[in-house]
């Protein structure tokens, strides 16, 4: 009986315990969808980090002075996005020299980010990366194992003949060499 009053008496717990009864039983896609947690959403990379790392991977130029030092290392930059999804500003925070600072800035004026709701604000948005310069692996030219020859003979015939041609009956020896070479 208890209950029985509790649902008579107090008309807000009855409408509460039926709303919760019939959003169980409802499927999922046609409950209502939650409220986003924040008031404006944050700039985000066109397909993730992933796409981010490709972009960097397949831009990124070597500088050549640091090359010949054999610089290595990273440089930690941080940026500024405009309500467009545009980096408007960097600034190293990190520097590791020789020419991989600027690479770096010009990597990262590079992406372009998307922007899924700024309610009508132009708001800065300020994020941080950091850019790994390593430096090319050197591949080792490769040496053609030497070939065994196929079975090759060579074979040379010298004859020397000796005498006057200009008599009738020539009187001729002649002498012959033969020289046989094999390869393989």
């Amino acid at each position: 009986m208890l209950i029985k009053d509790l649902l008579v008496n107090h008309p807000y717990i009855a409408t509460r315990l039926f709303h919760l009864y019939i959003l169980k039983k409802m499927p999922k896609s046609s409950k209502p969808s939650k409220k986003p947690k924040s008031f404006m959403s944050k700039p985000h990379f066109e397909g993730g980090i992933k796409a981010m790392r490709q972009l960097i991977k397949e831009n990124l130029k070597y500088p050549e002075e640091a090359v010949k030092n054999k610089i290595e290392g990273s440089v930690k930059i941080r940026y500024d996005i405009d309500y467009k999804g545009n980096v408007i500003k960097t600034k190293v925070i990190k520097k590791l020299g020789h020419g991989c600072d600027e690479e770096a800035e010009r990597l990262v004026k590079l992406f372009k980010f998307k922007l899924e709701r700024t309610r009508k604000m132009r708001v800065i948005f300020h994020k941080s990366i950091q850019i790994n310069f390593k430096l090319p692996k050197k591949k080792p030219k490769k040496v053609d194992p030497p070939r065994k020859p196929n079975n090759v003979s060579l074979q040379y015939n010298v004859s020397i003949a000796t005498g006057n041609p200009k008599k009738a009956k020539p009187k001729t020896t002649s002498q012959s060499y033969s020289y046989t070479i094999k390869i393989g």
